[in-house]
């Protein structure tokens, strides 16, 4: 007798994505030094029909939610966490700016360790390239 294959949560996460209709959704990377670039990436794949995903938040700029320093670090473990969530949540991955840190480099990888398809606004800086 053979039993049907459970399906990963990832499965049943686009399974449900395709049944409620849902347009492809992107998620953006990248330094928050390029916001502005940022803003304009969403801009154009919200156009292209997109559902679209960024950063939220630039702690590079000061800000009275990032004043403390122990805050400051609390906050941005728990930023790291909630950018890998969407980008698990995300149909691809868009890198934005001519630069890739560490922190980017490591969503890069996550991204492809899960298999979601990654694109550059520069690809001379894609680190597998």
């Amino acid at each position: 007798m053979s039993y049907p294959q459970l399906l990963t949560p990832e499965e049943k996460l686009a399974d449900a994505k395709k049944l409620l209709g849902l347009p492809r959704i992107v998620v953006i990377c990248g330094s928050t030094r390029f916001m502005p670039e940022m803003n304009e990436a969403d801009l154009r794949e919200t156009k292209a029909g997109k559902i679209v995903v960024k950063p939220g938040c630039d702690m590079k700029s000061p800000h009275e939610l990032w004043s403390d320093p122990v805050e400051a670090e609390a906050l941005k473990v728990r930023l790291d966490d909630l950018h890998r969530a969407k980008i698990r949540l995300a149909d691809e991955v868009l890198v934005v700016g001519d630069y890739i840190g560490d922190s980017t480099r490591a969503e890069i990888a996550y991204a492809r360790s899960l298999g979601k398809p990654v694109r550059f606004t520069h690809p001379e800086v894609d680190p597998d390239a």
